[in-house]
């Protein structure tokens, strides 16, 4: 491809000032200890501004700092330069053209040269119509000193090595070479020739126990005899029993796969007589011989098998409204998300979050106030990057419609810059998915389980007193039966969605389901062409009536009885939320492992009405059971040692103590686990934390008469918020010392979290904090009123009401399994349903509401 005037051939950039070697010299002098060449590990952001969707083909162009080499855009590059005090960035700006024939057509396509800036922006101008013009200069702020590139006579050997690094940057999206940190594990010796017992064993896709204790995690699958059985006490930093490893030592059988673990890429596989973790080159046939098909678990995203087209073609036809000639929308709210890869499960959940007005305010009100407290680096920040987004899908500044036939000449005859529709989510799932597995790569996810990961985020990232996710937020009313003693127990826990389960037994098309198992197991018999799909027709109010059925408990623990005992459990809503989210249980696991997903219509109602599913309480005539706690399992080799012995709290394990809070429980609560298990470790306080997360006082300081109150004390340092919500007087005071005024160092503290860190380099990023009395007077008023609402005794916040519900948004999954296919969402706005397919926002014809997998309803008023 032709590039005219491509950087390295530019005399220089459009409005540069030409000035003398010296002069330039002496212009950098003040701003040299700023400027930093780029170190390896450091991320530089040179495509896309870390508050808008601007790049370098924006109109403004794209301003990197050349000390933080952080991006912004033409509207952010002043707050950042307020902010920090950074004067120098580079601006790049990236020319398009459109390359036009004589007679005014088109010329023939030409396969794009590489670009040289390498921006990695994923817009669809890479295609052979367009040819490039890449500028960059040094601007020096606030007087906006412009030095065209390159300028090796005239800049300093420092600034010339940095701004090659600069250019010559790969994006920070892309991911490493796995082969430069990911060690080579070795192949067993054993994998060869392993002898595998015809024993008939069938290992189950769930339900999985120790075949010689209670236990239920970090269990083992022999590779020889297909026992089950629990790992090393803290082997792989899990707890058990190490029974798997007395097997070996019984049996001699030497290599053992953890259950959790398999994925059609492998799994964790183990060798007892080499002492390490080890590869089966042949883990695939080992565990088909216990019934486990790792090779079939997950596809790609519209990419679907051979033996997959066939029976889904219909799905994938009519949940994208296939056929139709769909409208294409425009403007606020008709913004489309570009598909990253395996990204379309959390763009059809940003699509409906970004609908419901709570978000809305929440993030884009706030924009300005959010955007100007953000941290040092707000591509690491959850509101920024919420914010963002939100900004993004709304303003309809990404979603433009295409220029009128009658003005293409007029704009032909200027610069042509092809119309940006729909914006590219990298900024915002690298950072959600930061530190997890899954949503950190680029496999297929569930929908469902991403906007619980969400949900989380939200709750651990809430601005002042607002948290938009409250709108989910409702109790669960559990109720359990001792199927010996008779009495009940009634207990109340939080959730965010409704699991509506599939009653299949209840398909009104029973018949026609059978003539086609029938049909088609013929036709696989005998090679025949399968024949056309026929899909299950469930009633909703079977589904519903499914949900609040009674289901069995087996490891119910009866206080009466002082031991596990069987139970039958019912749940109803204790609260209705505003928003309620209603997932339909599709998918499950057939007996070889394989995912699979019923195929099923449900006729789901606009108009939902679940108050008979209110909770009624403790009623006449029944008998509760005492609440009292099951004992804690502490490893037998300890139990001497530890049992009934309490620990001083200051010598608290607080590495533990973070791991349990990175898990998202409460610091005090992570503390308190930890010291009344003796510092067993994360493990047991694990243990701990699941059996009295439901106590009142769950979250409150640890406090032991005798220590007079260190161990709260203790606990302020690493940041926990009292009930009123007021920082720690220890950071507090350690601010002070510093020279800063108390105000300062609250309103610092509560707007980084109780972070001293993060606190200090918030002071010094908003020196005019004194100025912003609003703000102050609204974090005054966010910490009373979470005075008075903590100190309500109707216990978790609710916003309680009707049951009565409005269907305006549902996602839909197309393919065999959440581990494949395609998500698509429908929303309705303005009277009308919309269709969001990845980047195309189209009118909907046919919104296919009976093939949904999750619906979002709000409430509205009997």
């Amino acid at each position: 491809m032709q590039r005219r005037g491509a950087l390295f051939g530019m005399p220089g950039g459009s409005g540069s000032r030409k000035m003398a070697a010296g002069d330039i010299g002496e212009l950098l002098v003040p701003h040299m200890p700023t400027i930093r060449v780029p170190r390896s590990g450091d991320r530089v952001y040179k495509n896309e501004c870390a508050f808008s969707y601007d790049s370098p083909n924006s109109e403004g162009g794209l301003y990197v700092c050349m000390n933080t080499f952080l991006a912004f855009g033409r509207e952010h590059v002043e707050r950042h330069f307020r902010k920090t005090g950074q004067s120098v960035y580079m601006h790049l700006k990236r020319h398009v053209r459109e390359v036009r024939g004589a007679s005014g057509g088109a010329l023939p396509k030409r396969r794009n040269s590489k670009i040289f800036l390498d921006l990695d922006t994923d817009d669809d101008l890479n295609s052979d119509d367009y040819e490039y013009e890449d500028e960059a200069k040094l601007v020096i702020f606030p007087d906006h000193y412009e030095i065209a590139l390159p300028n090796i006579e005239e800049l300093p050997a420092l600034v010339t090595i940095a701004c090659d690094a600069v250019l010559s940057s790969k994006s920070p999206y892309r991911k490493q070479d796995p082969d430069t940190w990911e060690n080579e594990l070795p192949v067993s010796k054993y994998a060869n020739n392993l002898t595998q017992l015809d024993n008939g064993v069938r290992i189950p896709p769930s339900g999985w126990k120790c075949a010689r204790c209670d236990l239920r995690e970090n269990l083992w699958l022999n590779l020889t005899d297909g026992s089950v059985l629990c790992g090393k006490w803290f082997f792989d930093s899990s707890g058990g029993n190490g029974h798997a490893l007395e097997h070996y030592r019984d049996m001699g059988y030497p290599l053992a796969v953890k259950l959790g673990t398999i994925t059609p890429d492998g799994a964790d596989v183990y060798s007892f007589q080499e002492e390490e973790p080890v590869l089966d080159p042949h883990l695939a046939k080992h565990l088909a011989h216990f019934g486990i098909d790792m090779l079939h678990m997950h596809g790609t995203e519209n990419g679907l098998r051979d033996n997959d087209i066939k029976p889904r073609v219909s799905e994938w036809e009519v949940i994208q409204e296939t056929g139709t000639k769909l409208k294409p929308m425009y403007g606020p709210g008709y913004t489309g998300l570009k598909n990253l890869g395996n990204s379309c499960y959390l763009s059809s959940v940003m699509q409906a979050i970004f609908s419901i007005p709570e978000f809305q305010r929440a993030y884009v009100g706030n924009l300005p106030r959010i955007f100007d407290y953000s941290p040092l680096d707000p591509t690491q920040d959850f509101n920024t990057q919420m914010t963002k987004l939100g900004h993004g899908l709304l303003s309809g500044q990404y979603s433009k419609p295409p220029v009128k036939s009658e003005l293409i000449e007029q704009v032909m005859k200027e610069e042509h810059k092809p119309q940006q529709n729909g914006i590219s989510p990298r900024m915002f799932k690298a950072f959600v998915s930061k530190s997890h597995p899954e949503f950190s790569s680029n496999r297929q996810q569930d929908a469902q389980e991403f906007f619980l990961h969400l949900v989380n985020l939200v709750e651990r990232n809430r601005i002042g007193s607002e948290n938009p996710s409250d709108v989910f937020r409702f109790l669960v009313e559990e109720r359990i039966q001792c199927c010996q003693t008779r009495k009940v127990r009634y207990t109340e826990r939080v959730d965010y969605l409704m699991q509506l389960p599939v009653a299949m037994e209840a398909a009104t098309n029973k018949d026609e389901l059978i003539a086609y198992e029938l049909t088609r197991r013929e036709a696989e018999a005998n090679r025949r062409p399968l024949p056309e799909l026929v899909r299950a027709k469930i009633p909703f109010s079977a589904c519903l009536q499914a949900f609040s059925e009674p289901e069995n408990v087996d490891d119910f623990w009866s206080s009466a009885l002082q031991a596990k005992s069987a139970g039958v459990k019912t749940s109803r809503f204790a609260s209705f939320p505003e928003y309620l989210v209603v997932q339909i249980k599709k998918f499950t696991f057939g007996l070889d492992w394989v995912p699979k997903k019923f195929d099923v219509s449900i006729d789901m109602p606009d108009l939902l009405d679940i108050n008979h599913l209110r909770a009624r309480g403790l009623q006449p005539g029944e008998e509760e059971l005492p609440d009292i706690s099951p004992p804690i399992v502490i490893p037998d080799d300890s139990k001497d040692r530890l049992m009934n012995q309490l620990i001083d709290p200051s010598d608290i394990d607080e590495s533990s103590v973070m791991q349990l809070a990175e898990m998202g429980f409460p610091l005090e609560a992570c503390r308190k686990a930890v010291y009344f298990t003796g510092n067993m470790g994360a493990e047991v306080a694990f243990n701990w934390i699941i059996v009295h997360m439901e106590e009142p006082d769950f979250a409150e300081p640890l406090t032991m008469p005798g220590y007079g109150g260190a161990a709260s004390a203790g606990a302020s340092v690493f940041g926990a918020t009292g009930l009123d919500n007021q920082p720690p007087e220890e950071i507090v005071a350690i601010i002070t010392s510093m020279g800063f005024h108390r105000n300062q160092a609250v309103q610092a503290l509560r707007a980084t979290n109780n972070n001293l860190e993060r606190a200090l380099d918030w002071i010094f990023s908003h020196p005019e904090f004194e100025e912003d009395s609003d703000f102050v007077i609204e974090m005054e008023n966010n910490a009373n009123a979470n005075i008075i609402s903590e100190a309500k005794p109707e216990g978790p916040r609710v916003k309680d009401g009707s049951g009565m519900y409005e269907l305006f948004a549902f996602i839909s999954h197309m393919g065999t399994s959440t581990m494949s296919g395609h998500y698509v969402c429908h929303i309705k706005k303005e009277g009308r349903w919309v269709i969001y397919n990845d980047h195309r926002v189209c009118a909907s014809e046919r919104p296919p509401k009976d093939l949904g997998y999750m619906y979002f309803y709000h409430r509205v008023p009997r």
